[in-house]
């Protein structure tokens, strides 16, 4: 007589958001391997029985984009086409109360923090061992690597601190064994990011320890290009900019989000700073860098933003002309100071101020991509896509800046390769070159 036998449970872990979420999920995976559980991400097949969901609960359209996701693997548990579901992330930490109620048929929801309780669930053990070793989602030759989590800065718009906690930052020497272990798998490119770098090392070393930080990893060997994100321009740490410079392998690059050009707005964003400064210190960055490639963020529609706030926001991105500039329209979120205030800007005023910006930085960026034609940069290759390869120079980020394009033609190149390619053309956000 047969006996049926109970098939293999096999995990899929689902990420929204940012790239911290999916060096949340990196090591989701790793720790579940490791404890030879069969796991992917993003998985192609719908053959997985238990599905994570990672979620993000940053703004409005990312909260909306984690619920539907989250309702979609739902109704498939209903349907019988999936056995668990569990849901972990920044909606969760911050909702979880409120999701417990609406979504029944998730299994348990788990916050940012709690990575050790979700691997109970498969009766697995959190394994110190694998700290600094990651299973990596992306192509491989690029990484992102998390520096510290948290954050403790009191931005008025910021729902960060209720979902991630406090600034830790991680200690200089796991982050160097985490820098090796990219590299023997075939990593070129570190991107370090954290809720706010320029903090970093305050709360293990009692001084801002960055500098130190850069220092280390490039002496990795196998790095070939480093990469800063998400500066706070407050109490910058100036001697990250003489490592920069003097170091070939971290790149002339810096995320730098300053969130608005008015000192009025800053003054209320709790940003600690005024326009005035912010600008002295993009002149002071310019200076002692020549050549870097600044990328900053902004938000329209803040409560409060007059006509005249938005124009001092507007004169002072045309002035600086930043080399990358994303912007967002105001979100008014739950239990931070600016839910405090009335969300008075209308919707169609905030996605206007929001386009006009977007218009003048398109400008710009046509501008310095233009004085790029006929000269030759170091690319690395991320992907082919119809018929060319795409790659970046030092002064792009994956997914976020300018992509180089390459007709594949005669050129014979790898992902993950570094070629020299002269730029014959360029657009706003494109740049078209050859293999020199």
């Amino acid at each position: 007589m047969k006996t049926r036998t109970r098939k293999k449970d096999k995990v899929n872990i689902v990420t929204l958001g940012c790239s911290k979420n999916l060096v949340d999920s990196e090591v989701m995976l790793t720790q579940l391997k490791g404890n030879s559980i069969d796991t992917t991400h993003e998985a192609k097949e719908d053959d997985a029985n238990i599905v994570i969901v990672n979620t993000c609960g940053f703004i409005d359209n990312a909260k909306q984009e984690s619920i539907d996701t989250i309702l979609r693997y739902a109704d498939a548990k209903s349907e019988g086409l999936v056995e668990k579901l569990y849901v972990t992330g920044c909606l969760s930490q911050r909702y979880k109360d409120d999701l417990e109620k609406e979504i029944p048929q998730v299994d348990a929801f788990f916050g940012t923090r709690d990575l050790p309780l979700l691997l109970k669930r498969f009766k697995a053990d959190y394994k110190k061992e694998l700290v600094g070793e990651r299973v990596l989602t992306s192509a491989g030759h690029y990484a992102y690597v998390k520096i510290a989590e948290g954050c403790d800065r009191p931005c008025s718009f910021c729902a960060i601190p209720l979902m991630r906690g406090k600034h830790i930052s991680k200690p200089i020497e796991e982050l160097e064994l985490e820098a090796k272990n990219l590299v023997k798998n075939g990593t070129k490119e570190l991107l370090l990011i954290a809720q706010d770098s320029t903090y970093y090392g305050l709360d293990i070393y009692k001084k801002r320890n960055l500098a130190e930080l850069l220092t280390r990893l490039s002496d990795v060997e196998g790095i070939e290009w480093i990469r800063l994100h998400y500066a706070f321009p407050t109490g910058f740490p100036l001697d990250i900019l003489d490592v920069m410079r003097e170091r070939k392998n971290i790149c002339n690059y810096l995320d730098m989000p300053l969130q608005h050009g008015s000192t009025n707005v800053l003054k209320a964003m709790r940003r600690g700073t005024t326009r005035e400064k912010q600008e002295e210190l993009i002149n002071t960055i310019r200076d002692k860098v020549p050549g870097i490639a600044l990328r900053t963020t902004l938000i329209a529609g803040y409560p409060g933003e007059s006509d005249e706030d938005f124009q001092e926001m507007y004169d002072f991105v045309e002035r600086s002309r930043f080399e990358r500039l994303g912007i967002f329209t105001y979100s008014h979120e739950e239990n931070t100071h600016a839910h405090n205030f009335k969300d008075d800007v209308p919707e169609e005023v905030k996605q206007e101020r929001a386009n006009a910006v977007m218009e003048l930085q398109e400008k710009i960026s046509f501008e310095l991509n233009q004085e790029k034609i006929g000269k030759t940069f170091k690319t690395l290759i991320d992907r082919v896509e119809g018929g060319a390869f795409i790659g970046r120079t030092e002064f792009d980020s994956p997914e976020v800046d300018n992509e180089v394009i390459i007709e594949i033609e005669n050129d014979h190149l790898r992902l993950g390769d570094f070629a020299n390619v002269q730029i014959d053309d360029a657009t706003e956000f494109d740049l078209y070159g050859s293999v020199v």
